[in-house]
C-alpha cells in the first residue's frame, strides 16, 4: 500500500497542491540562482541562459562546473521537498519512499547494477557497430572530476525527480482520486513531457518522447508493483550516471567530459524503441520473479482505500504483531 502511506501524515489535498508549487519554486527558481550568478560573473550577460544553449554555457563555465551547478538545483529541490513533507505533512522520508518498515537499499543497488550493466552494454555495442560515429574523449583530470560529481550528485538529481513525481505526486494524486491508475498515468505522462524542452527533442523531434514517456510508465509500474520507490531510484541513478560517464554530444542536456563523444548526425531510430518495447518488459519479468509480484491489475489500476480503512488495517496488523 505505497500510495496509502500518505495517510500516515497529514494528507489534506491543499497540502499537496501547495507542496507541488512550493517545491517547484525552490527547485527551478531558487535552485537556479547559483547558476545564474556564476554565468553573470563569467559572461556579464544572461543572454546565454535565455538561449538555453548548453554548449555555450559549457564553454563559459567549463563542462564539469556547469554540470555541478545544474545538479545543485536538484539538491536544493530535494532538500525543500523533504523539509516540506516533514514540516507540513508530518510524514517521514521512509513513508514517502516505501511501504516497508525501512528503506530497502538492496533493492536500490540491485536495480542500479542491472541497469548499469545493460545501458553500458548498449553504449559499447553502439560504438562497436559504428565506430566512426564516436570520438575517444578521455582526459584524466576532467574525467576524474566528472566521475566524482556524477557519483556524488547524480543520485541526488535522479532522486529528486523520483521523489517529486513517483513519490510525492503519486501519493497525493492517489489518495485524492482514490485509485492507482490515475497517478500512474499522470506521473508517467508528466515525466515524459517535462523533457520536452531538452535539446535532444529539438534535435531528434517529438518522437523521442516515446522513450521518455515509456520510461515514465516503466518507473511508475515498478513503483506500484513493488510498493516502493527503491527500484525506480536505483534504475534512474544508473541510467544518468552511465550516460554521463560514457557518452556526451553537443545536442544532449548534459555536456560532460565523457569517455566518448558522439559526433554523428543523430537520427531517431531503433535505439529509442528497443528499451521501451523490449528491454523494459524483460526487466519487469526479472523484477516480478525476484520479488514475487502478483495481482498486477489491482496494484496498477485498483482502488486506494480510505484513510479510515487504511488506519484500521494498520492497527489490526499492529495488534497481530504484538506478543501475547
Amino acid at each position: 500500500m505505497y500510495i496509502a502511506q500518505a495517510y500516515k501524515g497529514l494528507s489534506d489535498s491543499w497540502r499537496y497542491v501547495l507542496g507541488l508549487l512550493v517545491v517547484f519554486v525552490f527547485w527551478q527558481v531558487i535552485g537556479g540562482i547559483p547558476l545564474i550568478a556564476a554565468l553573470l560573473v563569467k559572461a556579464d550577460s544572461l543572454e546565454v541562459l535565455g538561449s538555453g544553449d548548453m554548449g555555450v554555457m559549457a564553454d563559459i563555465l567549463g563542462a564539469n562546473t556547469l554540470l555541478f551547478y545544474m545538479l545543485l538545483t536538484f539538491a536544493i529541490g530535494l532538500i525543500s521537498l523533504f523539509a516540506y513533507v516533514k514540516i507540513v505533512h508530518k510524514q517521514t522520508v521512509t513513508e514517502l519512499t516505501t511501504s516497508r518498515r525501512k528503506i530497502d537499499y538492496k533493492r536500490i543497488f540491485f536495480a542500479f547494477a542491472i541497469w548499469a550493466l545493460i545501458s553500458a552494454a548498449f553504449i559499447f555495442v553502439g560504438i562497436a557497430l559504428a565506430p566512426e560515429d564516436y570520438e575517444f574523449n578521455f582526459k584524466v583530470g576532467p574525467f576524474v572530476i566528472l566521475a566524482i560529481i556524477s557519483i556524488l550528485m547524480m543520485p541526488i538529481q535522479t532522486s529528486m525527480e523520483e521523489y517529486y513525481m513517483r513519490g510525492y505526486m503519486m501519493q497525493g494524486l492517489g489518495i485524492i482520486a482514490k485509485n492507482r491508475w490515475l497517478p500512474l498515468m499522470v506521473t508517467s505522462l508528466l515525466f515524459g513531457l517535462m523533457h520536452i524542452f531538452n535539446p535532444e527533442v529539438t534535435k531528434l523531434g517529438y518522437g523521442i518522447l516515446i522513450f521518455y514517456i515509456g520510461t515514465g510508465f516503466f518507473l511508475g509500474i515498478i513503483t506500484l508493483m513493488d510498493e516502493g520507490l527503491e527500484l525506480a531510484l536505483g534504475f534512474h541513478a544508473a541510467n544518468n550516471i552511465i550516460s554521463a560517464l560514457l557518452v556526451t554530444a553537443d545536442w544532449t542536456a548534459f555536456q560532460t567530459d565523457s569517455l566518448y563523444r558522439d559526433v554523428s548526425d543523430p537520427v531517431l531510430g531503433w535505439d529509442v524503441l528497443v528499451p521501451v518495447f523490449v528491454v523494459y518488459p524483460i526487466l519487469l519479468y526479472i523484477f516480478s520473479k525476484k520479488y514475487n509480484w502478483s495481482n498486477w491489475k489491482d496494484r496498477l489500476t485498483g482502488d486506494v482505500p480510505s484513510e479510515e480503512i487504511f488506519l484500521a488495517l494498520q492497527n489490526d496488523n499492529s495488534d497481530l504483531q504484538r506478543p501475547s
